[in-house]
């Protein structure tokens, strides 16, 4: 579990195995730093070592910007200091790898290339975190203050602190290290909250880490990151940062079982089968950690593991790849018995019956997502319709890329996990959206959005990867010259490092500006219906020394709640989210319940 995908496929750090000649000398004797450098592990781990030391070592120096969060002014420098940051640590390390693209050894260049693409990748969402630190100067408490699904996570972190175990069918292990961390860190009244903000900065840096770790199973170091800082950045949502982060770790982890599981028979058992229990705990701790993209990737990933199958390379290799499922799903149940049990005993008395401006809209479009903090977007306005059938010009890119994808790179186990996984949840989403009106339940099908987009991405990086290798393949094939040695190349080596060095460039431009655009949206606002009012109700609550915090928008704040969580009553209505309450009728199919109404006539005075 260790290994990273190498440089050259199928050959694990195959640009230190062997000393590198210079152009026309002989080979040199490998000295005692490469030979060290050749070992399996060290490049892994350094990987792993500098994306987490970029993701948190922004974060950290974030907290040095002094801004006053809830004015405008105070935010944009704010966010141009987070840039100004990104630059001088990024510039340096394009540069460096610019260097070593054009100038010295493949080996050098190669693993300048692993460490700088594993510390963009720790820069993005770095940044996002520290715009975080930045919206939430001042005040202890997390985005969301004690308002929304924050509650709740504070809810059941104090639900833990008092004994009282998994609240629901909720996964537990977030706000179980909630309560943890709260006992440890704080020991104070509304300890859960400060906690909460802790986590919300902490797991928003690693997202980014994670993310490239995991496609670094599969993909070398810049399709990994291309595919990894897109979909961490765009997805990412700090208030609940565990969420998203799941999605984007399984995803690859699916993809890199199958491809264990058909390599089953090529190992011995006992190897076969500690990888197959690896990778059960992990698939069990993210089932604790947020369960619900395994509603959504279950039905495609079944089937697809049903086709690719060794069924045909006989009774030995059929026994092995079994057993390796069989542990895997063992040890999977095993870690996740806790929230297993609790769906199987309160599964349907949970119905999500929450509409917003998602569930209004056509459930056909995936390409675009709002919260039921949308601003002034209306279901009959938005999306803006595209000029090809509603769709917009990404969009037919976007699929155009995904045929690539699908026609060029089939045979490739990732192609088909994320094939698969798009097919069952697009199924799953109109199953779900086709029965709302008749059982009145959401039951989170607008969730299936980012999973769908997630794979769209995946398989449009994946097609224009498929490209890139049939083409240099082609290339190679048919204009080669002939007489030429067979080690000539028509597109030399060094030219290919040059133009996948620049490539990163783009990359990490697009890295630093899209952070910017996603922390920009959680920049204090007062606005009920905005995704900053998160921030600002963080502002508006009392510290545990009974002060209002530094920037509080006003002398009265409110009080710490220190409440258990409690499953709220279920009417068996769709409640109407985001609607004004003279339109639930003709909306949500109800009339607005009395205490809807009475805040409007409130509004009205």
């Amino acid at each position: 579990m260790t290994h990273l995908a190498p440089e050259a496929v199928g050959q694990a750090g195959s640009e230190h195995r062997h000393a590198e000649t210079a152009e026309g000398g002989r080979p040199s004797s490998v000295s005692p730093r490469r030979a060290w450098l050749s070992r399996r592990w060290v490049l892994p781990l350094a990987e792993v070592v500098v994306s987490l030391a970029a993701a948190l070592g922004f974060t950290l120096l974030s907290t040095h910007i002094s801004v006053n969060p809830l004015v405008r002014v105070g935010q944009v420098s704010g966010l141009a200091k987070l840039q100004q940051y990104a630059a001088v640590i990024g510039l340096p390390l394009l540069a460096l790898l610019l260097h070593t693209a054009y100038r010295g050894r493949a080996a050098r260049h190669q693993m300048v290339k692993r460490l700088v693409c594993a510390a963009l990748a720790g820069l993005a969402t770095g940044v996002v975190a520290g715009g975080v630190v930045v919206a939430l100067r001042g005040t202890p408490w997390p985005l969301g203050g004690q308002e929304g699904d924050p509650s709740a996570l504070v809810a059941m972190a104090n639900s833990f602190l008092h004994g009282e175990g998994v609240s629901g069918i909720y996964p537990p292990l977030f706000p179980g290290l909630m309560a943890v961390w709260a006992k440890i860190r704080y020991d104070v009244p509304g300890g859960t909250g400060f906690a909460l903000k802790d986590f919300q900065i902490f797991f928003t840096a690693v997202a980014g880490p994670m993310t490239y770790l995991a496609w670094r199973l599969l993909l070398r170091p810049f399709w990994a990151l291309l595919i990894a800082v897109p979909s961490a950045i765009l997805f990412m949502d700090p208030i609940r940062p565990y969420s998203h982060a799941t999605m984007l770790v399984l995803l690859p982890l699916l993809g890199y079982w199958l491809r264990e599981m058909r390599r089953a028979g090529e190992r011995p058992l006992r190897r076969t089968l500690l990888r197959g229990a690896v990778l059960g705990l992990f698939f069990g701790l993210l089932f604790l950690w947020y369960s619900g993209w395994y509603v959504w990737a279950a039905p495609g990933v079944g089937m697809l593991a049903l086709f690719v199958f060794p069924w045909r390379a006989g009774s030995a290799v059929v026994k092995r790849a079994a057993a390796f499922v069989g542990i895997t799903v063992l040890t999977a149940g095993v870690v996740g018995a806790p929230l297993l049990y609790q769906m199987a005993r309160l599964g349907s008395q949970t119905p999500d019956r929450y509409a917003f401006l998602a569930v209004y809209v056509d459930p056909a479009y995936v390409l675009g997502w709002v919260s039921d903090r949308s601003g002034k977007l209306e279901y009959q306005t938005w999306p803006t319709a595209g000029e090809m059938a509603g769709q917009s010009g990404f969009a037919l890119l976007l699929l155009f890329a995904v045929g690539l994808g699908v026609g060029l790179g089939l045979r490739s186990i990732m192609v088909r996990t994320a094939a698969a996984t798009l097919a069952g949840a697009w199924l799953a989403r109109f199953w779900f959206a086709s029965h709302m009106a008749h059982d009145k339940a959401v039951q989170l099908y607008p969730r299936t959005t980012w999973i769908i987009m997630y794979c769209l991405m995946i398989l449009a990086v994946l097609g224009m990867m498929a490209v890139v290798h049939r083409g240099s393949g082609w290339a190679e094939r048919t204009l080669r010259p002939q007489g030429a040695e067979p080690t000539a190349r028509v597109v030399p080596r060094r030219v290919v490092r040059q133009l996948a060095a620049g490539m990163v460039c783009p990359v990490a431009l697009f890295a630093t500006m899209g952070a910017s655009w996603s922390v920009n949206r959680y920049m204090p606002q007062s606005d009920n219906m905005t995704m900053g009012i998160d921030a600002y109700r963080a502002h508006t609550i009392k510290k545990a020394d009974g002060r209002c915090p530094r920037f509080a928008p006003s002398k009265s704040c409110a009080e710490i709640l220190t409440n258990d969580w409690r499953q709220n009553p279920d009417d068996g209505e769709l409640w109407c989210g985001g609607i004004g309450p003279l339109n639930w009728k003709a909306v949500c199919g109800r009339k607005a319940p009395a205490s809807e109404l009475a805040k409007e006539q409130q509004k009205d005075k």
